[in-house]
Parts: structure tokens; sequence; C-alpha cells
């Protein structure tokens, strides 16, 4: 996976603040949006019985005191069932979560129609990133797709790069010949959308290459291989038969 902008520690990691005493969610979470400036937080909540507030940001969770003195980063571990209450909520977050595809900017994408291409996938995905190489060679085994690469070059070194991949003669051939041959793009200066596509990223939340988003609006963050993206494609045009007949 690229770099991610994550707010997780790999271990429990406490950071002091200093605030006064809330006594309601929405005050405490006005406070804890102020220590986040580039980034929203988008709930936050009470758990029962544990003295402590449920903060999401995106799809990251983590913990504050009712005073929002505190940020406890970690998981929450149920002794009797072994289980992670942290993970759980997060796997919620990330199955709710929906970005419509028609919101994307699709007409700044790389389009390659395979087959009938009936079915629509689009890829933020970064020229540098390891794991997007990878990817491109399990959407070799796809067909019957379109599928939208967007560019999202936030590793270093990858905005030149996207930018001679972009204003090359063929896009395709340049983005194929490089994520798959290694091949360097030779495209010369143009104006690029990079940063329409770099802003739609960050408002939906696209916090690491690749990221996958079907035409049911269903996110996938990472590599998956093509049985999964194949099981996903069908997800999707599944849904959106059962929507048009409603």
């Amino acid at each position: 996976m690229a770099k991610r902008w994550s707010l997780s520690f790999s271990i429990l990691a406490l950071i002091f603040l200093t605030a006064p005493a809330w006594a309601d969610e929405a005050t405490i979470k006005k406070v804890v949006q102020s220590h986040f400036s580039g980034h929203q937080v988008d709930s936050l909540k009470k758990i029962p019985n544990l003295g402590l507030y449920e903060v999401v940001v995106g799809e990251e969770v983590f913990y504050t005191d009712e005073k929002a003195n505190y940020f406890f980063f970690g998981h929450i571990v149920d002794t009797k069932t072994r289980s992670s209450m942290t993970n759980e909520r997060i796997q919620e977050i990330k199955a709710a979560r929906r970005v419509p595809l028609e919101s994307l900017p699709l007409q700044s994408a790389i389009k390659v129609v395979k087959g009938n291409g009936k079915r629509e996938v689009a890829v933020f995905t970064d020229p540098n990133c390891p794991y997007c190489k990878k990817l491109e060679k399990e959407l070799l085994n796809i067909t019957d797709v379109t599928i939208y690469t967007l560019l999202y070059p936030v590793l270093n070194g990858s905005m030149e790069l996207s930018k001679k991949i972009w204003c090359s003669e063929n896009q395709i051939q340049a983005w194929d010949d490089f994520m798959l041959k290694g091949v360097a793009p030779t495209g010369k200066d143009c104006e690029t959308p990079l940063e329409v596509l770099l802003n739609s990223g960050r408002e939906n939340k696209v916090s690491g290459t690749p990221t996958l988003i079907f035409a049911d609006g269903t996110i996938v963050g990472g590599l998956i291989p093509a049985d999964a993206i194949e099981e996903k494609l069908k997800s999707a045009a599944s849904a959106g038969k059962a929507g048009a007949k409603k």
C-alpha cells in the first residue's frame, strides 16, 4: 500500500491536550475538530460504560476522554470475545461509505473500454505506487469493463511523472508501458487535470493508492486480486439492476 495519511499509530499512544471540561458531545466534537484542521471529524459519540468518546475521521477511529484532554489511538478489545471493537467499527464505517461514480471527475480520467464496457470502475492510482502496478496486472484479466484511471500523484516524484503520462500522445499506451513494462513516458508539458483529481481524492477521503470505486459507490482501498475485482463488479451491476427496477 502506498503511503497513507493515517491518524493511527502502531501502538497505543496518548497525546496530551489542554482544554476545559465540556458536558455535551457537540461541544467536545468542536474542540476535537480544532486539533485536526486538515481533516473533518465525521462523528463523535459516547461509548457506554467506558467513559470514552469515539471519534471518527474518515475511516479512522480513535478515542478521547470526557474533557477532551487526551486522544487515545489504538484498539479497544473485548476480553470476553477477544475481538477488537475498534476494528469492527472501522469495518462498519467502510461498508457504509459510498462515493457515487458519477460524482468523480471521470472526464479527467484515462479511460479504457474492454469488451462491451458495460461494467465500470474508477481507480485512484499513483504511478510510483508498487501496489498500483500490481493492480494493473490484475486488471489485465478483467473484461467487459470500463476502467477510469484517475491519476493521484501523492508520492515523491509522482507529479512530474503523471504530467508526462497525461501529456503523452497516447495516454493509454504511456500508462500501460510505464506500469506494466517500466518504460518511462516522454510526454511534453501541457495543461493537466491533476489538481482537480487531487482535490477529488481529498474530498472523497482517498487516503492511499490504489483505491477502487465501483458503480454502486462501494470503495475498496488497496490491492485486490482479479477474482475479487470480478465479484465487486458483479455485485455493483446487480445493485444497479435492482435499483433500476424500483
